[in-house]
């Protein structure tokens, strides 16, 4: 698939976004980086944003900077959750089911990269597959009744890192157990990500369900995503590195703010960056590998997703 363009030589902005009032969105991860950003444009633009992170702390600080910009009536709050540790990922959705009656989108930003070392969750899985995946989809399926009923979309963050690695779903070694990599784990853990937004985008075809599903992807952007999880080799390369490569974490949010309020968006779709390999620039369609839409593939990781989970859910 060629590279499509949809809004012109300067790419979508959030210019193009008119009034947000009585519109919620719900970012997970939200308290820094990119998703702190679109959590930014989003308040601008008057909607309420529901923040669900791991972190007490930096939320409560991250709240209090975001109504120190945008005054007390800030609408912006925040939920707890771990999306390494499944039990909190289900409290975390209860609360939200019982406290927010309407998704305008589910934007699934939280993720970690580059685990140096192998490190497996309280529920058995490698830790990138278990927070970037198997975390999102537990809590998409928990949520896609109050996504439906507000005719809501769900967005999900992928990587260019997705047709990378290995390129597939190591099923017959999940944890890579085998032989451990930083990059071929948080590669599958992408794909993975985007394998089950496009399934899920079929299902909800087939089920002439109202949810809308889009994929996006930041490029390189100046985020702690590496923080707390990468080697130091990799820490001082990537903090050499972005000083050249990388955009801002703002515009490094621009994709996941479109894919949750843009209209017209195409399906079975990625949009981000498209300029240097897809790194940076101006944000429209881009090219998508093949591989992120093997169906057969696809229907496989929903299943093992729902024993992994223990979540059976049919859009």
């Amino acid at each position: 698939m060629s590279s499509i363009k949809q809004f012109g030589p300067g790419g979508w902005t959030p210019e193009r976004i008119g009034s947000l009032a009585g519109k919620t969105y719900l970012i997970t991860g939200a308290n820094a980086g990119a998703g702190f950003e679109a959590t930014r444009v989003f308040l601008g633009k008057g909607a309420a944003v529901v923040m669900a992170n791991r972190n007490p702390t930096k939320s409560s600080a991250a709240i209090a900077k975001l109504k120190e910009e945008f005054g007390d009536q800030a609408d912006v709050s925040f939920v707890q959750m771990d999306l390494a540790v499944l039990d909190s990922v289900r409290e975390a959705a209860k609360q939200i089911n019982e406290t927010v009656p309407q998704i305008d989108a589910l934007i699934c930003n939280a993720a970690i990269a580059q685990v140096a070392t192998q490190q497996i969750t309280v529920d058995g899985f490698e830790s990138q597959l278990g927070v970037n995946h198997f975390g999102h989809f537990l809590l998409c399926g928990l949520l896609f009744e109050r996504l439906e009923a507000s005719a809501g979309r769900v967005v999900v963050v992928g990587s260019n890192a997705y047709k990378m690695g290995k390129k597939r779903i190591q099923f017959e070694d999940l944890n890579f157990d085998q032989k451990y990599t930083a990059w071929d784990s948080y590669a599958q853990s992408k794909l993975a990500q985007m394998m089950f937004a496009y399934e899920l985008e079929r299902r909800v075809k087939v089920a002439g369900k109202r949810v809308q599903v889009q994929v996006c992807h930041p490029g390189a952007s100046r985020t702690n995503l590496l923080k707390d999880t990468a080697s130091t080799f990799n820490k001082i390369v990537w903090a050499v590195a972005s000083r050249v490569i990388a955009q801002s974490a703002e515009k490094g949010s621009w994709p996941e703010v479109m894919c949750a309020t843009e209209e017209g968006l195409k399906p079975q779709a990625l949009y981000g960056p498209t300029k240097r390999g897809d790194t940076v620039g101006a944000v429209d369609r881009c090219k998508l590998n093949e591989l992120a839409l093997n169906a057969d593939a696809a229907a496989e990781l929903w299943r093992v997703s729902e024993d992994k989970t223990s979540l059976t859910w049919s859009p």
